[in-house]
């Protein structure tokens, strides 16, 4: 059997952790410079708002509400996840982490008429160590566990663990679920399915071999049969090297000038960088792009993007942040108020198959290999990744509006919670 432990509402739940008089409460976590809703408490969401909505939108219902709101504090979030996932790593023989928020486990070796008992030990351990509460799915595949999870945490009958054992409860879970809630049934296969007359998760399950071939690809068909009680997706220890990284950010307050935006592309670069070389993998391909605001239309508007390719793959920060400010200084244009940049990383290789330049310098190549795991090895007892840094970027806090951000209670010495004890 399978498990999926989901955090609920985790934005939210991470910030009522340290703040308790906002539980029970309107809470709402908004975007990178404050843009729009992210996350929402379940009292937020009675008052109409839902996640997407331009904060600027429906302030007034916010400020009408009293809801509380909060600028995004990914360090903090990132944190707490480390946290609930090394709990989990302790219980249980297997983890594969899904997201931010999010865990397969696998029940391997457990008894499945304890897996109920077993689940609520689990996430009773999670709220008492983090005070995250969370919810467990437990089925036979990966996508009955996400159908489970949420069946745990829509109706508290359950006790925030749902396990879908036989098949009378998987065929009534199917029913009582819209085929577009199934994990990796996206926005296109769903209308394509609404065309087709299937609206429930169940009548997608039923469809003969023929029925569903004509109308889903491979990745379908797995989903398909994941729902039927076949396991198709394995569970993995760690996620497959990517093939493509970006990283881009909307910025606080638009940018003129040159040397901002190349401060910007320096630390999109170096997040890149990072990436790369977590994942053991090098790339020979850097791009760039930027614009401007096209909700201005009372400003002049401009968008570009710069190629450049490495002379040989490569994870070197310092070389891929001069190939970017490179593609950066051949699409930058004087005269523009710049609201949005990134920097896109392709051509991935893994770091064993890197074809060597017969002009590289093979000292000089170790010697940098040797700086960047140095500084990575630094940067890894930092939550900001930035202790060490290239000199040519600002922190990313400077590019971004945060004006709601909490404190870093677990993570920065003068914001851990001060109590005052008077009177005991």
């Amino acid at each position: 059997m399978i498990g999926l432990i989901d955090c609920n509402n985790f934005f939210v739940s991470c910030e009522r952790v340290f703040i308790p008089k906002i539980r029970r409460k309107p809470v709402a976590v908004l975007s990178n410079n404050d843009g729009c809703i992210v996350a929402l408490s379940n009292e937020a969401k009675a008052l109409g708002l839902r996640r997407g909505d331009p904060y600027f939108k429906v302030q007034h219902i916010c400020e009408r509400n009293d809801v509380t709101v909060f600028s995004g504090n990914h360090r903090l979030y990132g944190d707490m996840s480390s946290r609930v996932m090394a709990i989990l790593a302790s219980i249980v023989p297997e983890i594969e982490i899904y997201s931010i928020d999010e865990a397969f486990i696998s029940f391997d070796g457990f008894s499945e008429d304890k897996l109920p008992d077993i689940g609520r030990d689990i996430v009773s351990r999670i709220r008492r160590s983090t005070g995250i509460p969370t919810s467990l799915g437990i089925a036979p595949t990966k996508t009955l566990a996400k159908v489970a999870a949420r069946f745990a945490k829509k109706y508290p009958g359950y006790k925030a663990v749902c396990m879908i054992a036989d098949d009378e409860q998987r065929r009534k879970a199917l029913t009582l679920t819209p085929v577009g809630d199934i994990w990796g049934i996206g926005r296109r296969l769903r209308k394509k399915f609404e065309l087709s007359g299937i609206d429930r998760a169940i009548q997608f399950a039923d469809l003969s071999d023929t029925q569903v071939a004509r109308l889903v690809n491979i990745t379908g068909i797995r989903t398909w049969r994941e729902l039927n009680g076949c396991p198709c997706i394995e569970m993995e220890d760690c996620p497959p090297a990517k093939r493509q990284i970006c990283c881009s950010r909307s910025f606080g307050e638009m940018l003129s000038d040159f040397d901002s935006l190349r401060q910007a592309i320096s630390l999109f670069a170096t997040i890149a960088s990072r990436k790369l070389r977590e994942q053991h993998s090098a790339a020979v391909s850097v791009s760039v792009f930027l614009h401007t605001n096209a909700f201005r239309e009372d400003l002049p508007q401009y968008c570009n993007s710069g190629h450049r390719r490495l002379s040989e793959a490569s994870s070197d920060t310092i070389a891929i942040t001069k190939t970017a400010v490179e593609c950066l200084q051949s699409v930058f244009r004087k005269g523009y108020l710049y609201k949005k940049a990134g920097i896109i990383i392709t051509e991935i290789v893994d770091e064993n198959a890197v074809r060597r330049s017969l002009f590289t310098d093979e000292a000089d190549r170790l010697r940098r290999q040797r700086l960047m795991s140095v500084l990575d090895s630094i940067n890894a007892c930092s939550i900001s990744h930035d202790t060490v840094h290239m000199a040519s970027y600002s922190p990313v806090d400077a590019l971004t509006r945060s004006e709601r951000k909490s404190r870093l209670y677990t993570t920065r010495l003068k914001d851990i919670i001060s109590i005052n004890c008077h009177g005991l």
